[in-house]
């Protein structure tokens, strides 16, 4: 490769969606040199994602809720470290902070007109220009900098331990019928769709599709008020599953559903990583930028964009746009999902 990479460390901090996306960098750097020992710093969070994966070596927590003692601890685990190459992926204020304590020989980050909040100021070497694109294939430009190939694009989440297959398995035990896992609501309002037409959709799964509607999430107060709605409108009440088992939980539950649906939010690529079909809800962000990456683009609902639109790759927000998405939209995707996709 490029430069030296026996000991590498990833600033990735937070977001499950980015660390999703970091994984195929780590599989490309890794086929590239076996022997690669890599620390990933990581909020407790995501960090349960990607726990005991066989290609990382180390974790570093990183808590922000602790404000200065939470940079400080991180300083301590690293004040006598030395590192090759940083893989300075976000670039955020926090990360650029934390970046700054690393000893390495090559920091690489983003290009001057990506890397925000004056991340330039923290790394040594930068990726070229590139015109925006998917989130995905913009990390994946740190593999063609360190000539890794990036090909094929791997995730590898996992691996799941005994304990974790046989809640799996207990979960899924006592359903009668395949599972739709419904992602019901993210912590960005203008994300989210309207509750009482996700009753509506589980009503249909479960008379008309002879699916189990499965509410999968956390226990935030918006997932909790979402739960409470669907639940008082629906005809059949799904099956709640909001904060059963935790990130790790939710992945199970993800791997073992005949069909996902969900927001803008980290189970989506989750879901995309676990190679199940996914009907997807795009309407307040660009969905060429943070849309299913390659696959089921054809389950997935457009309200970003006009009828018509050639809309570039942005990151553009366009609020109040998934009120346009209907129940008939989502039932017309689950029906090409069975049509396409069930076995």
């Amino acid at each position: 490769m490029r430069v030296a990479t026996d000991r590498v460390c990833i600033v990735m901090m937070s977001a499950v969606g980015d660390t999703v996306h970091v994984l195929p960098v780590l599989h490309a750097l890794k086929r590239a040199n076996p022997a690669m020992q890599v620390t990933w710093i990581l909020q407790p969070g995501p960090a349960m994602l990607v726990r005991g994966h066989r290609l990382v070596d180390e974790i570093i927590l990183f808590d922000r809720t602790q404000g200065v003692r939470g940079f400080l601890a991180v300083r301590d685990r690293l004040r006598h470290r030395k590192f090759d190459l940083v893989l300075d992926l976000q670039v955020y204020f926090k990360a650029n902070i934390v970046t700054s304590f690393i000893n390495a020989t090559v920091k690489l980050g983003f290009d001057f007109a990506r890397a925000r909040d004056l991340n330039w100021l923290f790394t040594t070497h930068r990726i070229p220009p590139h015109a925006m694109q998917h989130v995905q294939d913009q990390y994946l430009e740190f593999c063609d900098w360190l000539g890794a190939p990036a090909t094929p694009v791997t995730w590898g989440l996992g691996p799941w331990n005994d304990e974790e297959r046989a809640w799996q398995k207990a979960f899924y035990s006592r359903l009668d019928r395949p599972a739709v896992a419904i992602v019901v609501a993210t912590s960005k309002l203008q994300k989210n769709w309207i509750p009482e037409r996700w009753a509506e959709v589980c009503d249909t799964l479960y008379s008309d599709f002879g699916l189990q509607p499965i509410l999968v999430g956390g226990r935030s107060p918006v997932e909790v008020e979402c739960e409470r709605v669907i639940m008082e409108r629906a005809k059949q009440p799904p099956l709640s599953a909001l904060g059963n088992g935790g990130l790790r939980g939710l992945v199970g539950i993800l791997e073992g559903a005949a069909l996902v649906i969900s927001l803008d939010t980290g189970p989506l690529h989750i879901t995309v990583a676990l190679d199940r079909p996914v009907v997807s809800l795009m309407g307040y962000s660009n969905p060429k930028r943070v849309g299913p990456y390659r696959k089921f683009g054809d389950l997935m609902i457009d309200a970003y964009g006009e009828p018509g639109e050639e809309y570039p790759v942005s990151m553009e927000n366009r609020p109040g746009r998934m009120p346009r998405i209907t129940v008939d939209d989502v039932l017309k995707k689950i029906q090409l999902w069975r049509t396409n996709y069930a076995s």
